[in-house]
């Protein structure tokens, strides 16, 4: 108190309106303020790069920077299963082929020996994290007919038809009904469609290694539906001439076929 009179009347405003008169000055003080401007787009970034780990698997927010050095790095185990995978495509020169949730781009070599320099491979990946290795694989290679969109493939607005679809490690696509019923109306009549991932087994050998799939299972993206036996399930009735090969002692699965005319 200030003779009697409180520090808010003293310029012959009421306490509300000096709590609006500071206000209003503050807000001016910090909106012309480069430090506070600056302080905003920090938290926006930092936003968005909490975004983009929600859109990288638990499991692949560090192997990714591990990797990143080595745009040309595939595990040895897994390359015979890729060039097989490919093959299955039948795929020709000239032709354009997707491959969904491409990754890091581990496929992309035996693609685009497959379609040749006339063909295209158009590669769609959710995670901005994991697109930026595969782009990192296309730039040191040079390749000039291979581009990654960035997208969920149960949203994803694609251009043309395609003559094969490769869903490698995909199972948030592969066993999605919502992403497959966006996928097939882009593919053409006789496109051939392959997958290869993880299931549970009903071998002796490998029923061992079924919970630790069930544990794995659980870094991967939410939407991802749980493994089970048969993760092809939502494949097999939109093609026709369905193949399915066990592989590591019936944990993991290759499987193919062509799309229903």
């Amino acid at each position: 108190m200030l003779n009697g009179r409180s520090a808010f009347h003293r310029n012959g405003l009421t306490t509300e309106q000096q709590l609006e008169e500071r206000s209003r000055k503050t807000e001016l003080r910090t909106s012309a303020n480069p430090m506070f401007i600056t302080e905003i787009f920090m938290k926006m970034e930092e936003s968005n790069k909490a975004d983009n780990r929600e859109l990288t698997p638990p499991y692949a927010r560090y192997l990714v920077h591990l990797i990143r050095p080595f745009p040309n790095f595939d595990p040895f185990f897994i390359k015979p299963l890729r060039q097989r995978a490919v093959q299955l495509l039948q795929l020709k020169p000239g032709d354009r082929v997707l491959d969904t949730g491409c990754g890091p781009g581990g496929s992309f070599p035996y693609l685009v020996d497959a379609v040749g320099a006339s063909g295209e491979v158009v590669g769609v990946e959710i995670s901005p994290e994991i697109t930026i290795n595969a782009r990192r694989r296309i730039e040191e290679n040079r390749w000039n007919n291979v581009q990654v969109m960035v997208a969920d493939a149960r949203t994803v607005e694609l251009r043309g038809k395609f003559d094969g679809l490769l869903m490698f490690a995909a199972a948030d696509i592969y066993a999605s009904s919502q992403a497959l019923a966006n996928l097939f109306p882009y593919l053409k009549g006789d496109a051939r469609v392959v997958v290869f991932g993880a299931k549970l087994s009903h071998r002796r050998s490998g029923k061992v290694l079924n919970p630790l799939l069930r544990l794995l299972w659980k870094l991967s993206f939410a939407s991802t539906p749980a493994v089970n036996y048969e993760p092809w399930a939502p494949l097999k009735n939109r093609v026709a001439e369905f193949h399915v090969q066990e592989h590591f002692l019936g944990c993991m699965f290759l499987a193919w076929g062509k799309i229903l005319d």
